[in-house]
């Protein structure tokens, strides 16, 4: 009879070997590539109306060869602070993302410092950072100073979050010429609109 209660046991841990391969073929998933995203899980949403950003990608979606042949893209003014000029750019990529958007479609412009993944990826050097921007699989993060080098992408996020008026007169143009269909700009909104009528 004590054989009775071992044989189930014996089975139960022939059982569990059979889990073991199958949880450690969920263990290579974990993700360390995107670098910005990750800080920011829960920031999404409150702050942002999520309503414009919606419908944006959904117009861009249904006609995204209409704005390559020469369409002006659309303008979306985000109203920030120069020091949450980067959190509104970060909240509106993360919107963009949550509604569907592909993450190479999205180019990030910094007008004062730059971006923590583009300062951190440079520290890998040039050839490397633009390698990832040539790739066009994520998000790419550039500064003022060099966004000229980037290619066209779907929608371009601006955060003026320092630098100059001068800096961000050349970048807004410069931005709207990059944007296939939609330029974000986060920052403040008399000086974007003085900035945009005056440069466009």
């Amino acid at each position: 009879m004590p054989l009775l209660p071992e044989e189930p046991q014996i089975h139960e841990s022939a059982q569990g070997p059979r889990a073991t391969p199958a949880s450690s073929r969920t263990a290579p998933t974990p993700r360390p590539v995107p670098g910005p995203r990750p800080a920011r899980p829960g920031r999404p949403g409150p702050v942002r109306p999520s309503a414009p950003a919606q419908r944006t990608p959904r117009e861009q979606q249904t006609a995204p060869s209409g704005a390559a042949a020469g369409a002006t893209p659309q303008i979306q003014l985000i109203p920030a602070s120069v020091e949450g000029a980067l959190d509104a750019a970060e909240e509106a990529v993360d919107l963009l993302l949550d509604s569907g958007r592909a993450p190479g479609e999205i180019l990030v412009i910094t007008t004062g410092d730059p971006h923590p993944w583009a300062a951190h990826e440079l520290s890998f050097g040039e050839t490397a950072y633009w390698a990832q921007h040539d790739a066009g699989d994520d998000v790419f993060h550039a500064q003022s100073t060099t966004a000229a080098r980037a290619t066209t992408r779907s929608v371009v996020v601006v955060a003026l979050n320092g630098g100059t008026d001068e800096a961000a007169a050349s970048t807004l143009p410069l931005a709207l010429g990059k944007a296939g269909s939609l330029l974000i700009v986060c920052g403040d909104p008399q000086r974007i609109n003085s900035i945009l009528g005056a440069g466009v």
